[in-house]
């Protein structure tokens, strides 16, 4: 069974820093594109990153293009978000899936950026 456990949320000041992690098991792994994706109170979920499985390219939601890297660790089956200069917008829980959301999702982890 596929299982996604998001870690590296917590409270920072706006201009920040946080590292996010995402273990995830199963063969899947290797070969999918990974994603972030992120909800606010009130809001759907919606895509923040994602990187391929093969060549590792990423792609990035406008809002948080040139603050937020996403990378993974495909021998450690990790997939990381290193965000920078956090916004009060950035507020949300934040969860990893496949680029197209096609697991279960994790608990998610959250993020909550003081002004």
């Amino acid at each position: 069974q596929v299982q996604l456990v998001e870690s590296g949320g917590g409270l920072v000041q706006a201009g920040g820093s946080l590292r996010l992690s995402c273990a995830a098991s199963g063969r899947f792994f290797r070969a999918s594109d990974m994603g972030w994706f992120r909800q606010a109170p009130g809001k759907e979920r919606e895509f923040v990153a994602s990187i391929s499985g093969s060549r590792g390219s990423t792609s990035y939601t406008d809002s948080v293009k040139g603050r937020f890297t996403i990378s993974r660790d495909i021998a450690k089956n990790m997939v990381y978000l290193q965000m920078n200069n956090l916004e009060p917008e950035d507020t949300a829980v934040y969860y990893c899936n496949t680029k197209s959301a096609g697991e279960p999702w994790g608990q998610g982890t959250q993020v909550t950026v003081s002004s």
